[in-house]
């Protein structure tokens, strides 16, 4: 597609948008008395307007049914966690009962890694990739030392090569082959948080497959930004937040996928809890653990349902707008978002901003990462002070994510005037 770095076509390709009235469906911080330019929904998303009522609807049910709201309401909190299992299950491409909402991000990959991480004197390494969210990092490295091995033998990390800043995908399948008698599990992150990476999930879980190990993804960075078929794919296992691309309040309810080939199996380990016990029999309060089938087998608590309204209420707009719809747009919105940053460059007559982030579209959703070379940090600070809201990592990138849900054509253009 070729771009222009003009207003009118920014407007052009506004106007030709079906999905441009969901950004009336959000809530913009203000920044001099207009919406801010919001490119950080890859950090948080913005609230949509409908989670005052959702959440105000279940403090009504409460105030109103007190206990009884388990069964008596609506939508009763007993089985709250089943109305968004369709929604996730479309959004990850898994059948409903492979999916379900709770605990937290990081907690979640606890709980898998004692389902999915089991080593023995011969298989114990973990793969995964040397720039991870620090969650990751630490979760990994403490479940190692909790088994009794040594982080440093035990993760093997994947580093792109010398001068380069994304991973080359022949040299994460050659280093799965080259630890094949030793490997346990291959756990990266779907979209790399700081270059934007999305890795070839299905490759991976193959290549993980084929060298005798298990294959898990932390979505943190990819859930309701690029479609997937983890069931298709064969995926072992994998968990997200919903707070950022999901859009569903910070430090919102997270959620798993498990394949149905272990989710169904009673014997395959977990920590058990009580709403992970069998529904029909749940509140006999017996002895001995007894599964519920699927991903909701690996419950512990009860549904926090203030999270899951805020959750809900985000989902219905994913439900409406469609993944896919949203990734044929992003993939136009982020092409245009970086051909007006290379724009800005040749004004320049140097790259002053170089993007890190593949520029293959199957290879990103929507992020771009770019080192400024000069006054990186003062570039940023200056595009906050005029309205522009994207992120800074140590030490040296800005991320800007032109999320599909909200942002417009339009802004992508100004983003561009003003940096």
């Amino acid at each position: 597609m070729q771009h222009e770095n003009t207003l009118a076509y920014a407007q052009k390709l506004d106007a030709a948008d079906s999905l441009k009235s969901f950004r009336n469906e959000f809530l913009f911080p203000q920044h001099n008395g207009q919406d801010v330019i919001y490119f950080c929904g890859n950090s948080l998303g913005l609230q949509p307007k409908s989670v005052e009522k959702y959440v105000t609807d279940q403090l009504r049910n409460w105030a109103d049914y007190g206990v009884e709201g388990h069964f008596k309401t609506n939508t009763p909190w007993m089985y709250y966690q089943k109305t968004t299992q369709e929604s996730l299950a479309k959004i990850v491409g898994a059948k409903p009962s492979e999916v379900v909402a709770m605990n937290q991000l990081t907690v979640n990959l606890h709980l898998l890694m004692v389902s999915f991480y089991r080593p023995t004197a011969k298989r114990y390494k973990i793969i995964m990739e040397g720039t991870a969210f620090p969650s990751d990092q630490y979760a990994m490295e403490s479940q190692v030392i909790h088994h009794g091995f040594n982080p440093e033998d035990a993760i093997i990390e994947l580093v792109p090569r010398e001068g380069e800043y994304t991973l080359r995908k022949e040299d994460i399948l050659a280093t799965i082959a080259k630890h094949s008698d030793s490997l346990a599990l291959v756990m990266m992150g779907g979209v790399n948080y700081y270059s934007g990476q999305f890795f070839p999930l299905a490759e991976i879980t193959e290549a993980a497959h084929a060298a005798g190990a298990l294959c898990g993804f932390d979505l943190a960075h990819t859930c309701g930004n690029i479609p997937l078929q983890l069931h298709d794919w064969k995926v072992d296992f994998a968990a997200w937040c919903s707070y950022k691309y999901l859009n569903s309040s910070p430090g919102g309810i997270a959620g798993i996928y498990i394949h149905e080939k272990h989710g169904n199996n009673p014997e395959t380990p977990r920590f058990a809890g009580w709403w992970g016990y069998q529904e029909s029999t749940r509140f006999q309060m017996k002895k001995g653990f007894i599964p519920e089938p699927g991903a909701e087998g690996w419950q512990l608590s009860n549904v926090p349902v203030l999270q899951m309204a805020a959750h809900r209420a985000a989902l219905d707009l994913f439900d409406e707008a469609g993944i896919e719809n949203l990734r044929k747009k992003s993939i136009v919105l982020t092409s245009f978002m970086q051909y007006v940053i290379e724009e800005k460059n040749k004004s320049l007559g140097y790259e002053k901003y170089q993007i890190i982030t593949p520029l293959q579209a199957n290879e990103r959703g929507a992020q771009l990462s770019m080192i400024c070379k000069e006054g990186g940090r003062e570039s940023f600070d200056n595009l906050v002070a005029q309205g522009i809201i994207g992120d800074w990592r140590e030490p040296e990138v800005l991320r800007f994510a032109p999320v599909p849900l909200y942002n417009s054509f339009e802004e992508v253009y100004q983003f561009g005037q003003i940096i």
